[in-house]
């Protein structure tokens, strides 16, 4: 497809990958980004990447009216992405109507602004999460699917880290990779504003000239994560404070699985996402389509900064709305995208690894830690 293109929240760490990637792929095309650089994410002293001459950077605020209307006038994207939205599990507790106000509201002025500013738009995709599916999808012995129930506190705290099922469920269940076909089970609330930003496109989208792509992210991580935003995914934490010569403290006890899968792979789908002629309101599982529990993850990331393995421990403890077990099944997304993730985890890590130790030069605390 030929046309212009615009990406909200396109300084972040998948948008910024996304965009140098588009810049590749889509030599002839105008590309708008549109980002916050707010400095949780960024820094105090944000700024946008180097992205070339074809490339126009607005810093601006989603949520913004009038920002949206001026920048799609402008833009008349053929292509939108958007990606601009905050991610913070345990932070949208706190910051209730911080995470509402860009998740939702938001996403409302950029559909807002499509209707109002654009004859040219056929192509909306969203950058969504795997958190509307809660505990995911398990899978009793008469083959039945169904989501998990919400684990208690009063249980972890006595050691049973096990998901509870439906009284109807036939025993033994077992964790099963989770698809578009299950029930939306949103456990935060930054659960809810994506599954919201997804009702929102689905809907508006009836009878407009563009279609809404949605994409579920599982765990991204890879080389220009943050490492100051404590909200920015575990991975990245783990580099940092084994780079500081912390302890790593591993929750329960040790069996949380997640389905991590490299931001390479994530832009690639992105990228065939809004090339695609597919149904409006589709949804794609995004993943490596391969669990590891966060023991497992620690192991490799130790060796692969170069650690002891002394600097782990398994703690028991907890937090309430933590998932235990995360997975993407992505045949849906292989077969309608024609994609397939190119990185294991093992080669991601050592990616992210060499990135975090360049970002994070100690010397003289390296040299000890490594004997």
């Amino acid at each position: 497809m030929k046309g212009n293109i615009l990406v909200t929240g396109g300084a972040g760490f998948i948008g910024a990958r996304l965009v140098f990637d588009l810049v590749k792929k889509h030599p002839n095309s105008k590309l708008w980004v549109l980002d916050n650089l707010h400095p949780q994410v960024h820094g105090i002293e944000g700024k946008f990447p180097n992205f070339g001459e074809n490339v126009t950077c607005v810093r601006g605020d989603v949520t913004d009216s009038q920002t949206m209307r001026h920048l799609v006038r402008e833009a008349q994207p053929l292509i939108v992405y958007h990606l601009a939205a905050e991610t913070g599990t345990g932070q949208s507790y706190d910051e209730v109507t911080r995470y509402c106000q860009v998740n939702v509201v938001g996403t409302a002025q950029a559909i807002e602004a499509l209707r109002q500013e654009s004859t040219v738009t056929r192509r909306v995709v969203l950058a969504g999460s795997r958190a509307v599916y809660g505990e995911g999808a398990y899978q009793d012995k008469t083959g039945r699917e169904f989501v998990g129930l919400p684990r208690k506190a009063e249980a972890m705290a006595k050691g049973d880290f096990s998901v509870p099922l439906p009284s109807d469920c036939q025993p033994p269940a077992k964790a099963i990779p989770s698809h578009s076909g299950l029930r939306p089970a949103p456990a935060s609330v930054y659960a809810s504003t994506k599954l919201m930003q997804e009702y929102l496109l689905r809907q508006s989208g009836e009878g407009s000239p563009w279609r809404a792509i949605i994409l579920r992210f599982q765990n991204v991580y890879g080389p220009g994560q943050s490492l100051r935003n404590a909200y920015t995914g575990v991975l990245s934490i783990f580099c940092e404070q084994l780079l500081s010569g912390q302890r790593l403290e591993i929750f329960e006890d040790g069996g949380i699985t997640r389905d991590f899968v490299f931001v390479d792979d994530v832009v690639s789908a992105l990228v065939r996402a809004g090339q695609k002629d597919l149904p409006h309101g589709i949804v794609l599982d995004i993943g490596s389509g391969k669990p590891i529990t966060i023991l497992e993850t620690a192991r490799i990331l130790i060796e692969a900064l170069r650690c002891s393995q002394d600097q782990l421990s398994i703690s028991g403890r907890f937090r309430i709305g933590d998932i235990r077990y995360a997975c993407a099944d992505i045949r849906f997304a292989q077969e309608q995208l024609g994609w397939e993730p190119n990185v294991g985890v093992r080669a991601g890590l050592q990616q992210l690894a060499a990135w975090a130790s360049a970002q994070h030069p100690s010397p003289t605390s390296r040299e000890g830690q490594n004997g």
